[in-house]
């Protein structure tokens, strides 16, 4: 067999069902010969973002996996590679290269090298007869450790060679998991018994490692309040009396009050790393760190109580170790649990002239909160854009099961969504999956909606069209503002989709938007891509502390 057929009959075997790719590359005939779907997208990036979201929603047990085509194909598609990179997502990622011959020869492009920045391994299949090796070695990064991207480039001469029977000898790698040194559970635990105010702020580690129901144990039994990351949101359940939602950009009265009264956080599944997009730990705080990326430990805070190690597995220890210690668990703390049901209260209570406001054009937070309970959340898999979306969605959603809401929120793409609420609904065809974005994030990736519909693909985009930029301040640039509008951006986005076989509405009073929801999801219901446009005003109050 030649090397792509090779190739294709190792991802067969991995149960690869469909690959993400633009042609044209030639992988993607012998991926159809061997039984795997191509599903070709408009733009590189979308098709990854695609990918990315099957793997997040699969937790990696099913990988999404993308070929991209020699030069230019392999080019475009950075930046959606970086986006998955900066979100720890596995996905595996199979370029075509130039001949060997022709390595290093201007203006030849060589994905190898020039992704090794973006991702967890990047390698060449220098020979044919290494590809069984080198793709085990592959899908072996993937499941082990931090997750991220894997490449493999495939030069065109490695992908027309012939590889002998005899050496095609694959099997796929199992999963390895650590536990965690048993000194530093014993240590974390004493220090966690010790603290007087706790909290647990969680990660996507947590879902990657499906150890909510550890998490929830352990948070009962210490009675210490829950908050996660945007992109650990739906890792702890927000109806538990003990949830205070996510951190972020925007956040939860509950999670900025007990963060700053906290006397000790306990990351689990967690970096701890300072950006733009995680809430602020404020100084002074014993800090208790489980994670599986040995880079994490003491990236930006001292760290005198790490354990490294899968997130499932190091609880369980962690549970044990309680019980060693402590002999049982604490008594249900009802003042505790009273005083952050009265905090949510309070804050909705400020937050409800907005959330259920009739002002026309419309608000977007009435668009989300309306949303929110017009659709079944147990049966949902949401997600939201860059920018103002996030801001909207992310406090005021109710994430109740895992992986229900894909957070995310470090490179930020504009247009992310798109991709990622696709792979979720290839990776769970039986949920709603819907995705909120603006008007800019539309009109980035928008040409894809038709990929939606060619390919089957019944998801439900949510764009909410202000015709301008609102998570950007207007002080940032007010001579360009006033003098060149630059914030000035609209079109006809669901006349757009419309054209490109999508079911679409257009709304523009309150009183619309819950038939318009309703109509929508139905049609999803009957396997159709549907878009529906919420005219609304420009909004740029979020709920930070």
């Amino acid at each position: 067999m030649d090397g792509v057929t090779a190739i294709a009959n190792i991802l067969r075997i991995e149960g690869v069902e469909f690959i993400g790719c633009v042609p044209y590359q030639p992988l993607l005939e012998a991926a159809a010969i061997a039984g795997i779907r191509p599903i070709v997208f408009r733009q590189e990036c979308t098709g990854i973002h695609m990918v990315d979201g099957y793997s997040r929603v699969t937790n990696g047990k099913r990988m999404g996996v993308f070929m991209m085509q020699n030069g230019p194909g392999a080019e475009n598609g950075f930046g959606g590679v970086a986006q998955a990179f900066s979100e720890s997502v596995p996905i595996l990622l199979l370029p075509a290269g130039m001949p060997r011959d022709k390595r290093g020869v201007h203006p030849n492009f060589y994905p190898t090298r020039s992704y090794e920045t973006i991702t967890k391994w990047s390698e060449e299949m220098n020979i044919v007869e290494r590809i069984p090796d080198l793709m085990r070695r592959a899908f072996t990064k993937l499941r082990t450790g931090r997750p991220g991207p894997v490449l493999l480039e495939i030069p065109a001469d490695v992908a027309t060679a012939e590889l002998p029977e005899e050496l095609f000898n694959y099997e796929p790698p199992r999963v390895v998991l650590q536990q965690a040194d048993p000194a530093d559970v014993s240590r974390a635990v004493k220090v966690l018994l010790a603290a007087d105010r706790p909290i647990i702020h969680a990660g996507q580690g947590v879902l990657y490692a499906e150890a909510t129901p550890e998490l929830i144990e352990i948070a009962e039994f210490l009675q210490a309040p829950v908050m996660t990351t945007l992109p650990g949101k739906s890792g702890f359940p927000e109806t538990h009396p003990l949830s205070l939602g996510s951190g972020g950009p925007s956040t939860t009265a509950m999670a900025n009050k007990y963060l700053k009264g906290s006397d000790l956080v306990f990351g689990v599944g967690c970096s701890f790393t300072k950006t733009n997009f995680a809430q602020p730990i404020p100084q002074g705080k014993t800090i208790v760190h489980l994670t599986n990326d040995e880079d994490a430990i003491g990236r930006e805070f001292k760290m005198e109580y790490a354990m490294l190690g899968d997130a499932k597995l190091v609880l369980r220890q962690l549970l044990d170790e309680l019980k060693s210690q402590a002999g049982s668990a604490r008594a249900k703390d009802q003042a505790l649990q009273d005083d952050i049901k009265s905090v949510k209260e309070a804050w909705l209570a400020q937050w409800m002239p907005k959330l259920t406001s009739d002002d026309v054009p419309m608000n977007p937070y009435r668009v989300i909160w309306d949303l929110m309970h017009t659709v079944d959340l147990d049966n949902t898999i949401i997600t939201h854009e860059s920018g103002s979306a996030r801001e909207y969605m992310s406090p005021f959603w109710e994430a109740r099961a895992p992986r229900s809401f894909i957070g995310w929120g470090k490179s930020t793409q504009l247009g992310y969504s798109l991709g990622l609420v696709m792979g979720a609904k290839l990776a769970a065809p039986e949920k709603l999956c819907i995705n909120v974005m603006g008007d800019l994030a539309f009109s980035t990736v928008g040409m894809d909606v038709e990929t939606a519909v060619r390919c089957g693909i019944p998801t439900l985009t949510i764009i909410i069209n202000n015709a301008y930029m609102s998570i950007y301040s207007d002080s940032r640039f007010p001579v360009a503002i006033e003098k060149y509008n630059i914030k000035g951006l609209s079109g006809e986005f669901s006349e757009v989709a419309q054209a490109m076989g999508a079911y679409t509405e257009k709304i523009t009073a309150p009183a619309g938007i819950i038939p318009a929801i309703k109509r929508g999801i139905a049609e999803t219901e009957a396997g159709k891509a549907v878009v529906l446009e919420f005219i609304t005003k420009d909004e740029g109050e979020y709920s930070k502390f």
